[in-house]
């Protein structure tokens, strides 16, 4: 390990929560990247021979009602539901680190323009929004990052928005301004740096929120569509045989359960990290 890792290295391994959820998105990560060697069958073969098998060592997690290998499924569910929890939160995050800048620093008719828009999207259900704008849009997961992007935004504006406000003020950012240094620069590359832990680890927890909403719009049958292999998919297909084929939903179920719980201990451990307490 090189002597400039070591320092993030150890402060890593002092933090058993933040060690066990990068342990855990590290082994969904290799799992997305290895899906092709990993998976003992396509995912998407159907087989009518092998229709709602148990369990056993040629099909560790059984087969569903089209004869498809559950275990392959979920391995290659891996990389889709990984793409929607990341993709889902870095736009969000953007658009909404912009806007808080702006509106922290600027003040004014900005901050009152911004803080508007934010308080009529608040004014409505996160999820009966979402759905409203993939129901305009047409169902896909390009629909449903569109609707993240246009709806969680928000919460990311008003955490970088608070920080700013607080931070306009300090020492370092009147001796910025006094000796003349524009205000995107003033921002951008003094202020900002210093705002965005906050928005840094609760875009781990918003990972969690994101991967379940992407569960769920799939599982309404307006996010990924058959036969391509997402966990909530595999939900939505098991659910007519949960009483005789329950490992058909058992499986991907647990996966949401355990990528979300990775997120969710890399959050906590971040938090720790960086000092930011709630």
């Amino acid at each position: 390990m090189t002597a400039a890792l070591a320092p993030a290295w150890k402060a890593v391994r002092r933090r058993p929560t933040l060690l066990a959820g990068l342990i855990l998105l590290a082994i969904f990560l290799f799992v997305a990247l290895m899906a092709p060697v990993i998976a003992p069958y396509d995912p998407i073969l159907q087989n009518g021979d092998l229709r709602l098998q148990p369990p056993s060592w040629s099909h560790p997690f059984g087969t569903d009602n089209f004869g498809r290998d559950i275990f392959s499924r979920v391995i290659w569910g891996t990389r889709v539901d990984l793409q929607i929890a990341v993709i889902g939160v870095v736009f969000p995050f953007l658009i909404g680190t912009v806007v808080g800048t702006l509106a922290g620093y600027l003040g004014g008719k900005v901050d009152i323009v911004f803080m508007r828009v934010i308080d009529i999207i608040l004014a409505f259900p996160f999820l009966v929004l979402m759905l409203s704008i993939i129901a305009i849009l047409g169902p896909g997961l390009q629909s449903f990052y569109i609707a993240m992007a246009l709806v969680g935004w928000v919460s990311y504006a008003r955490l970088i928005r608070a920080q700013m406000l607080v931070l306009k003020t300090a020492d370092y950012a009147t001796a910025a301004l006094s000796l003349g240094f524009s205000g995107p620069r003033i921002m951008f590359r003094h202020l900002l740096p210093n705002a965005i832990a906050g928005s840094v680890v609760f875009s781990m927890s918003d990972c969690v929120l994101v991967l379940l909403s992407g569960a769920a719009i799939s599982y309404l049958g307006l996010g990924v569509q058959p036969p391509v292999a997402e966990w909530g998919v595999m939900v939505a297909e098991g659910q007519s045989f949960i009483t005789t084929a329950w490992w058909i939903t058992l499986f991907p179920g647990l996966s949401i359960v355990t990528l979300a719980f990775g997120f969710s201990l890399t959050g906590d451990g971040l938090g720790d990290l960086l000092g930011v307490r709630e």
